[in-house]
């Protein structure tokens, strides 16, 4: 389990346990600052000291080797553990460097070291500042809080108004900084990631630029290197999108808190002051305890609590209620304060004291006290006003129509479905789709009176109106457990299972959704919409939570992944049956299982570069380019299109964005082709071109903990070339990735020719074309 999320809800309460997510949170922090201060002095070592060379780098790749970064939730998706794991691999390569005889570049000076200080100074320097301004308004909040309290009731009646709006300006004032540094703590927790790994790759890239040894390691480093940097785009992208849904929800929290209070098992909780009676010369004293009562039971606990004393915990108490009686002023010189008695005590009272007379009136009322308030002290969740959009036959023919009309005027337009129409024309489309009297008239295959962007917009417009997302509420939990776990296959068959599951309408409309989805990817070169982008723009559409919490917010990510999983399946998930048996992922499925988990019976050996279904094409001049139905495809080919070095890693455009109105993640995205360190580094010298790839090496009995490729030739014979001929199996082999062929001993393969990628063949087997590991079988 990682950091838990710090929801914005419990800024109001601020409880103990609150208190202590914070502490975990800024122990994290400075956990991390620590680590880039020491690595930021190993790399001025290495470029400083000639002679010390080999030894800084050993302890830099100790250093990168024993720190892990921690995750908000529950569980990371596939590109966050390839970036978690980058450090290790980033290790092993510095491992195998032997004797260094040049000295690094300058460079590294501008593509390590000063990123490094930037993001140091500028984002964990930021939250630093924010701590000191918490820990000083906490400090100042519950003094004037105290303060205030200890006001005698007898002075006038102005004088106690004119402190209590006091202390109430400064509780809100509290509060907006609260909610303001736990968004920031948040923030920098997801930022790190990939703020701290680009410049590590920039770094690589310049060390073995100066190193002639290890030109050949440097060869296998660019595959991994090529797919990190699309797992930070991917990370990047899904940052960005869910930063602005957790902005959101703050400033929703922000203008109305007691509407988005978290509902809890206890009918009250909060602070109260109890009275401590001393023998007779000492007098009475009043300390906060953080109370929380349950109605049903009548059973009462309080927990001393002291935010100044740097949140110290004291020893709890439980007793149950007998009952409940206000305070009036003329008993008890201090206000808002009322009497419990206790059950299994009889006679003895607790004298307790809220912080303000409303808060009061809700303990009674919770404690069964005279006085009660109309409203509960907690909330149910609150339901989503309905639109006036339905899942019915107007909602098919307005599905339909748009669908039509995006394949017939727009399937090749940049950015389709990234790029937002203007709100108030898009509205009117949607009005006059939602009327019966207007919609039959609509043309929108041959009019130019709607743009493409227009059209885009209201049909996502019309799946957010819906009472109920496209894939219910009710399935929404186990359709993310699969995304957070599993190998593929084994997520494919979860998802499938899902699916069959839904209302019979609800499936239906997702069908047409997905297939069209699907011919969008398919054009993805053109309109640069891959897989990926598509799941960025539909998971929130499709599958958004009932209630929104940051905890909701942080599975934004996994719910791109079941959309991208449903894209890179239409066929098998919706034109065939599942099995009857729910899937092992959907009934039980661990936390961060790998993402990939190889069952072949030929081992493979462990290797420093893990590359999966990518590498760099060649120039026209070293080799032929393959016929498009040659080319295995995947959700990672489409992540890429021709490009020159300035445009883009992950099929995003590279032209001047400020021609495109769009949404915030595609800005940001396409913002970050322009960085020229990272863009040179993928390919220096000709554009670049992602498609498959893989590294094959000789057998061992240890597997790569990213990518298990089949037994190989000897690394200085070159692989056979075949022309069109027939094969047999000679191993059993599974398939791992949907470019890749299954089957078992004795399996005859037709049409088998050399694959561009190295020790792998390309073949058909029952009318399916794919992979087919060299070695595996044997020409006939």
């Amino acid at each position: 389990m990682g950091l838990q999320p710090l929801e914005f809800s419990d800024c109001y309460l601020d409880s103990p346990w609150f208190r202590e997510r914070i502490r975990a949170h800024e122990v994290e922090l400075e956990r991390t600052n620590k680590f880039i201060k020491e690595l930021i002095k190993d790399g001025k070592n290495l470029i400083a000291a000639t002679k010390s060379l080999s030894a800084a780098q050993r302890k830099f790749a100790h250093s990168l080797r024993d720190f892990k970064f921690e995750f908000i939730g529950d569980a990371e998706t596939d590109d966050e553990r390839c970036i978690d794991a980058s450090l290790r691999e980033f290790s092993n390569f510095l491992k195998n460097l032997e004797e260094q005889r040049e000295i690094m570049a300058l460079s590294v000076t501008e593509t390590l070291i000063k990123p490094l200080e930037k993001f140091r100074k500028e984002q964990l320097g930021a939250v630093k500042e924010e701590k000191k301004k918490f820990d000083k308004e906490t400090e100042k909040n519950y003094t004037l809080i105290d303060k205030h309290l200890n006001l005698s009731a007898k002075k006038k009646d102005s004088h106690l108004q004119e402190a209590d709006v006091q202390v109430e300006q400064n509780r809100q004032h509290f509060y907006e900084l609260s909610l303001e540094y736990v968004c920031k703590l948040q923030e920098i927790q997801e930022r790190k990631k990939f703020e701290f790994v680009e410049p590590m790759l920039s770094f690589f890239q310049g060390m073995f630029t100066f190193y002639h040894q290890g030109h050949e390691l440097a060869k296998d480093f660019n595959h991994y290197k090529m797919e990190l940097q699309i797992n930070i785009q991917n990370t990047r992208n899904r940052f960005e999108g869910t930063r602005s849904e957790v902005e959101e929800l703050m400033n929703k929290i922000r203008q109305n808190p007691k509407d988005h209070k978290r509902a809890s098992q206890f009918t009250a909780e909060g602070y109260l002051y109890v009275q401590e009676k001393r023998p007779a010369p000492f007098g009475s004293s009043w300390v906060k305890h953080y109370c929380m009562y349950r109605k049903a039971a009548k059973k009462f606990n309080m927990i001393p609590f002291e935010h100044r004393s740097g949140g110290k915990l004291g020893d709890g108490e439980v007793f149950f209620l007998r009952e409940c009686t206000k305070r009036h002023t003329d008993s008890i010189d201090r206000r808002f304060c009322f009497d419990v008695e206790v059950a299994d005590r009889p006679g003895v009272a607790l004298t307790m004291q809220a912080f303000s007379e409303e808060e009061r009136k809700q303990w009674l009322e919770a404690l069964g006290g005279k006085e009660a308030l109309l409203h509960t002290f907690n909330r149910a969740i609150v339901p989503r006003p309905e639109g006036s959009a339905q899942l019915d036959k107007m909602g098919f023919t307005i599905l339909r129509k748009c669908i039509s009309a995006v394949e017939t005027r727009g399937i090749n337009d940049q950015g389709l479905y990234r790029v937002v129409g203007v709100s108030s024309k898009v509205q009117r489309l949607l009005s006059m789709l939602m009327d019966v009297k207007t919609c039959n008239d609509l043309d929108l295959e041959n009019s130019s009176d709607w743009e493409v962007k227009t059209i885009t917009s209201a049909l996502k417009q019309y799946l957010r109106s819906l009472p109920e997302p496209l894939m219910t509420y009710e399935l929404h939990g186990d359709f993310i457990v699969p995304a957070k776990s599993g190998s593929p296959e084994s997520r494919v068959n979860a998802i499938h299972f899902l699916v069959h599951k839904l209302p019979e309408k609800n499936k239906e409309m997702l069908d047409i959704l997905v297939k069209h989805l699907t011919n969008v990817s398919n054009h993805s070169k053109q309109n640069l919409m891959t897989v990926a982008n598509l799941g960025v723009v539909f998971g929130p559409t499709l599958m958004r939570p009932q209630e929104e919490t940051v905890a909701a917010i942080m599975d934004l990510k996994f719910q791109n992944i079941v959309v991208e999983i449903l894209i890179e399946n239409h066929e098998k998930i919706f034109r065939t049956l599942p099995d009857a048996t729910p899937p092992e992922s959907v009934s039980q499925s661990p936390p961060n299982a790998p993402p990939r988990q190889s069952k072949r019976q030929g081992q493979r050996t462990k290797r420093p570069v893990a590359v999966y279904n990518l590498c760099l094409q060649l120039e026209d001049g070293d080799s032929p380019n393959p016929s498009k139905e040659d080319t295995p495809t995947s959700s990672l080919d489409s992540l890429s299109s021709p490009s020159p070095t300035t445009a883009t890693v992950q099929g995003l455009p590279g032209p001047d964005k400020n021609h495109l109105v769009t949404d915030g993640d595609w800005a940001s995205a396409a913002s970050s082709q322009t960085r020229p360190p990272m863009v040179q580094w993928l390919n220096p010298q000709s554009p670049t071109t992602l498609s498959c790839n893989r590294a094959v090496t000789p057998p061992s009995p240890k597997l790569s903990p990213f990518l298990s490729c089949p037994p190989a030739t000897p690394a200085d014979k070159p692989p056979e070339s075949v022309t069109s001929r027939k094969a047999r199996a000679v191993y059993p082999c599974e398939a791992e990735h949907s470019s890749e062929l299954s089957f078992e001993i004795g399996a005859i393969f037709e049409d088998v020719q050399t694959s561009r990628e190295p020790g792998w063949l390309e073949g058909t087997l029952n009318g399916k074309r794919g992979l087919i590991p060299q070695n595996y079988v044997k020409l006939l």
